[in-house]
């Protein structure tokens, strides 16, 4: 079944999918999302990144994001079940492209609050998922995110992010960094067969304005990444649905 397409959603927030995903095995909502990313030197992220991947920049710089959020997973002909398809997730990523000239995310690391769904993770798309305990507190202006990796090490590794919320973007506020930091259509893992790459499709951000009210975080230290200077920059969105394609080599 194809992606259903608001076109007035399409052309007022930004640019669009042109590869949707048609058959999806994985069908995800990104909920009570929260962007931070800073400004790192495109050298350090560089030697971060395995063979075959180059740090895409912008005004110069590679950028980084600490990125918590709520997660709904869906799977074709299998009923929700809500304790296992429902749980907070934080990823730490920057955005990169491959030799073959596919643009993507990724991912240094990426904390889940569900032991099944990180094994599955693993094993499938061969991402560098943890365990960790994690929570998501919301309130009508704020949200507050918190993370403790429980397994695999570094083991404790600690996050907590909390944001003030604030009015949505018109959609010509939105620039062509915020675009770059959010508008992503593929995903990389490096598992030892090779440099692989899976597709994935949603319609545009719905970005709102954010402060930063707290961060205390080691996940960032904990993915092998120097510790950032100066304050992030903050976006938030309520949510948006993602279809996962399955991954493959790339070069093959």
């Amino acid at each position: 079944e194809s992606e259903p397409v608001d076109d007035a959603h399409l052309r007022s927030h930004g640019p669009a999918c042109e590869t949707p995903v048609a058959r999806a095995p994985m069908v995800q909502s990104w909920d009570e999302v929260t962007f931070l990313h800073w400004r790192f030197e495109p050298d350090t992220v560089q030697r971060a990144l395995p063979a075959g991947l180059t740090v895409e920049t912008f005004d110069g710089s590679a950028w980084v994001g600490l990125v918590p959020f709520f997660l709904r997973v869906g799977l074709p002909r299998v009923p929700p079940v809500p304790w296992m398809s429902c749980f907070a997730e934080t990823n730490v990523r920057t955005y990169v492209r491959s030799r073959d000239g596919v643009s993507g995310v990724w991912f240094f690391s990426l904390d889940a609050a569900r032991l099944g769904a990180v094994l599955v993770a693993r094993s499938t798309y061969r991402l560098p998922y943890f365990w960790s305990a994690m929570s998501v507190e919301r309130s009508p202006s704020a949200i507050s995110y918190r993370c403790r990796r429980r397994w695999p090490g570094p083991r404790g590794a600690r996050s907590h992010v909390a944001v003030q919320i604030g009015e949505p973007f018109a959609p010509d506020e939105l620039t062509d960094l915020d675009h770059f930091l959010t508008a992503r259509w593929a995903l990389f893992s490096a598992p030892r067969s090779g440099l692989h790459h899976a597709p994935v499709s949603h319609v545009p951000w719905p970005l709102h304005r954010a402060q930063l009210v707290r961060l205390d975080d080691e996940l960032l230290g904990a993915a092998g990444l120097p510790q950032p200077a100066g304050d992030p920059l903050v976006h938030h969105s309520p949510a948006v649905a993602a279809r996962i394609g399955w991954p493959s080599r790339i070069g093959r």
